[in-house]
């Protein structure tokens, strides 16, 4: 007898979540595993020291935390919650709707037109993560005529974003000018179309900055737009922490900049600021600004409380840099991926070194840093990722760099 059509589907059905169930499986026994160091669990606020529950005894342990993106420690900033309490009174604590429909409130616009101000633009807009705000950029404004140049470390998100859009996209070596000129040639002399250069301020997954004034110029001379990705460069550097831009003095250079509320302001959501004409456009054309609900107003009274902190609290930054001057002393015996000049320091691990197996070393010294493995990074690329925050202390970062020349040294490190 034949199998029915039915039958086939329930056969197909059947075979997915076995598929499934294996992988589920897989993932069951590698976070079982005692040099499992993902997802751990946090049980306190995010501040320079947290509470950490033992995946594996289930005691709790106070960590130096290294590995948050809550550069500036906003995160526990008293005045920012009471800001937040006062706005979840008037607002409540969510909105239920997107902004083109019920989701934009007064307290949306104020959000807004700060951060245009803040990124010296004539108009901004907000979205449910950053990751969404990337998305909408590129998958918003570049057509099937035009063509996107990227930088080889770029976030995953404009991965994504170069997917929804049929624009055809070549991406240059991280950094190098070179290449970016001789593909800025190649398309400007191909018709007629828009060239878009997508760059980062602050490179997420090895600490280093674009070099925005030649890259600025290149656009210049082709013609070219420019979209920056500054999510780990505001609040950290330029005048006032208005980011990587500021920071070189070209913020009028910029044709397109977004960001995220996910770093320094230590909360979710993310932004785009460009002219009136990009940002209108965006706002009913981008699909994930139309069909994503709302940031709830908390995450907006967080973020309007943050920049007013970067204005009347400038020792917050000055503060992380000294940490980062004292921490890139203090590790000068390691080896860094690329020059840290955010509040990121990235370290190469030794030739025959077990990331997974230092990282739970370095858990048991009650140091919290990120290992980076692929695909975050590419395979045989891993790396420690070490964030820093304004409020860590001398005597914090001098026990990061014992506790990492310890586990360097430890053979336990190098066993697979």
């Amino acid at each position: 007898m034949e199998p029915t059509h039915e039958d086939l589907k329930s056969m197909q059905t059947l075979l997915a979540h076995q598929k499934l169930s294996e992988r589920a499986k897989t993932f069951k026994e590698f976070s079982s595993t005692q040099s499992f160091s993902y997802m751990r669990k946090i049980v306190s606020k995010t501040d320079r020291e947290v509470s950490v529950e033992d995946p594996i005894t289930g005691k709790i342990q106070q960590m130096l935390m290294f590995a948050s993106n809550n550069y500036l420690g906003l995160a526990t900033h008293p005045k920012i919650s009471e800001y937040v309490k006062a706005c979840m009174d008037k607002y409540g604590v969510g909105i239920g709707g997107p902004p083109l429909l019920n989701g934009y409130l007064k307290l949306t616009e104020e959000l807004e037109d700060r951060l245009a101000s803040f990124k010296s633009k004539p108009s901004a807009m907000v979205f449910s993560s950053g990751f969404l705000a990337n998305l909408a950029v590129v998958s918003g404004v570049a057509s099937g005529d035009d063509v996107v140049i990227f930088d080889q470390l770029s976030h995953a998100s404009l991965f994504d974003a170069l997917k929804l859009t049929k624009s055809p996209h070549q991406v240059f070596p991280h950094n190098d000018m070179i290449s970016l000129e001789r593909l800025l040639e190649k398309y400007q002399s191909i018709g007629k179309r828009n060239i878009y250069v997508c760059v980062e301020g602050v490179y997420s997954m090895d600490g280093d900055i674009s070099p925005l004034p030649q890259i600025v110029s290149l656009c210049k001379t082709y013609g070219a737009l420019l979209i920056l990705d500054d999510a780990h460069g505001a609040g950290v550097l330029g005048e006032n922490g208005k980011g990587t831009a500021s920071h070189f003095n070209v913020e009028d250079e910029i044709d397109i900049e977004m960001g995220t509320f996910s770093k320094v302001f230590a909360t979710c959501g993310g932004y785009i600021a460009s002219s009136e004409d990009i940002i209108n456009y965006l706002r009913f054309n981008s699909r994930q600004y139309i069909f994503s609900a709302s940031i709830p107003p908390v995450v907006m009274a967080t973020v309007l409380g943050g920049l007013k902190i970067l204005e009347d609290e400038p020792w917050l930054r000055i503060s992380l840099g000294e940490n980062m001057k004292y921490a890139i002393e203090k590790l000068g015996n390691f080896e860094f991926c690329a020059k840290p000049e955010g509040g990121i320091v990235t370290l190469r691990i030794p030739e025959g070194m077990n990331i997974r197996a230092a990282s739970y070393l370095l858990h048991h010294k009650n140091i919290f840093i990120n290992p980076i493995e692929f695909p975050a990074v590419p395979l045989h690329h891993e790396r420690f990722r070490i964030s820093f925050m304004s409020h860590h202390t001398k005597e914090d970062i001098d026990k990061l760099a014992t506790a990492l020349e310890e586990v360097w040294n430890d053979s336990k490190a190098f066993i697979f």
